[in-house]
């Protein structure tokens, strides 16, 4: 424990009264008289007691220094911790609000695809429906149609066989008569059987077609008795009857079986899906009309394709002649490769080995371009750091202690005035403080060069 100075500002210090028990010291006491003690007189201290404390001012001094030096570290780390952790929060609550919006979007993506997929399944389930309705409708008008044909095609089939029998009927008179001999009345069946026999064979003609059978015999077999019978009656109508009668009756034999292979004609090209007169033209039409479209439409695409050609031959032409008038040299030796190459026109590839081999770079590149670019990127940054283009070079590579921070003129080295080279300890140490705040600074320094 030090003592204090006798003297402050050059008066005598007065002893600090010790409060021994504080209710006897500020009770009152009336009887009792306060005792006046005199002062000491001051003594003085010797020197070692003056270099001690001075020695203790020092320590007490370094170590408040020592103390405030590491306040300030660890105020300054608690507020890095806490800017760091404040950036961290902040990234933290970026990446989950874009996290929570890319689930959103995710979501709502997913909400809009079932949307589309239900709206798709409704809309083909109303498709599906409407083609079971429009197939039903069809289906039903099919039907109708095909009664409607049916009822026709029996009509039709009524109505020849009616007719057919309306002729044998006419004709069959006359060839009785032919064949009638009162001692041979049996003769007179055979016209009955030629007529039967026709019928016979127009039905078997009839089933054939309904079987997808041949059916040609059984109409050749036919017409041969339509015309025998038709013989028959010219022949006997003319000699024992008028003219009339012959070519009626023999016109009645051949128009009933006629009329009957008439309908037969009819069924056998619907089987086989032959197309009728209209049909026919209308397709003829259709084939004539796409062939025509065809051939405007390949026309066209050779007028196009020649004016493409020519588009090109045109600016392959003019891109040569200003390769020849902008890089004349290149352009020599260019063709020079070309015909070396076995090549009429100057591709892209002997382009680009033409132009390595004169300027050594590839198109687009050259000494002057590197040039160029190299001036204007120091002119930018010249802009970016505020000073001159002629002294950019200097400063941007300028060397500097590692320790310092760049300074506004550049360093200049100065050697020291004794004589010999430089050896350690001839400039003094920085404290730790300075050391750690050159650093500092000199690694900001080079963070804002980098940018």
């Amino acid at each position: 424990m030090t003592t204090s100075p006798p003297q402050v500002n050059g008066r005598s210090r007065t002893a600090v009264p010790v409060i021994r028990d504080w209710r006897t010291e500020f009770s009152v006491q009336p009887e009792e008289q306060p005792v006046v003690e005199p002062a000491p007189e001051p003594q003085p201290e010797p020197a070692a007691d003056l270099v001690a404390q001075a020695e203790a001012d020092a320590i007490r001094t370094r170590v408040y220094a020592e103390a405030e030096e590491r306040r300030i570290k660890a105020e300054a780390e608690a507020d890095a911790l806490k800017i760091k952790a404040a950036e961290e929060a902040r990234k933290l609550k970026l990446a989950n609000d874009k996290a929570e919006a890319r689930a959103a979007e995710e979501q709502a993506a997913r909400n809009a695809r079932i949307a589309e997929s239900n709206r798709k399944r409704r809309e083909a389930e109303r498709a599906e429906v409407e083609a079971e309705k429009q197939a039903a409708v069809d289906e039903q008008a099919a039907a109708e149609a095909a009664k409607v044909v049916d009822k026709a095609d029996k009509k039709w089939r009524g109505w020849a066989i009616g007719f057919y029998t309306l002729c044998a009927a006419v004709a069959l008179p006359v060839q009785i008569s032919a064949f009638w001999n009162r001692d041979k009345p049996w003769m007179a069946g055979a016209p009955v059987l030629l007529e039967i026999a026709a019928l016979v064979v127009a039905f078997g003609t009839a089933a054939a077609v309904a079987n997808k059978r041949p059916h040609w015999h059984f109409r050749v077999i036919t017409w041969v008795l339509a015309f025998i019978a038709a013989s028959v009656n010219l022949w006997h109508g003319s000699q024992e009857f008028d003219a009339a009668t012959a070519i009626g009756t023999a016109l009645a034999s051949i128009f009933g079986p006629g009329v009957w292979d008439l309908h037969e004609h009819g069924r056998i090209r619907r089987r086989d899906g032959v197309v009728t007169r209209k049909e026919r033209r209308a397709a003829k039409e259709a084939a004539e009309k796409q062939a025509a479209e065809q051939a405007a439409a390949e026309r066209v695409n050779a007028e196009r394709q020649a004016y493409r050609e020519n588009v090109a031959r045109t600016a392959a032409a003019e891109l040569d002649a200003t390769r020849a008038k902008e890089f004349p040299e290149v352009h020599n030796h260019a063709k020079r490769l070309a015909a070396d190459l076995g090549e009429r026109t100057i591709t892209e590839s002997i382009w680009k080995r033409a132009k390595l081999d004169v300027d050594g770079a590839l198109p687009g590149e050259s000494a002057a371009i590197f040039r160029m670019r190299n001036a204007a990127e120091m002119r930018v940054e010249a802009a970016r750091l505020k000073k001159p283009v002629n002294t950019l070079s200097k400063t941007m590579n300028a060397q500097r202690a590692s320790q310092m921070p760049p300074g506004q003129k550049p360093r200049v080295y100065n050697p020291p005035a004794r004589a010999g080279r430089r050896r350690a300890g001839d400039t003094p140490k920085y404290v730790s403080a300075a050391r750690k705040q050159a650093a500092i600074t000199a690694r900001n320094a080079s963070t804002e060069e980098q940018k």
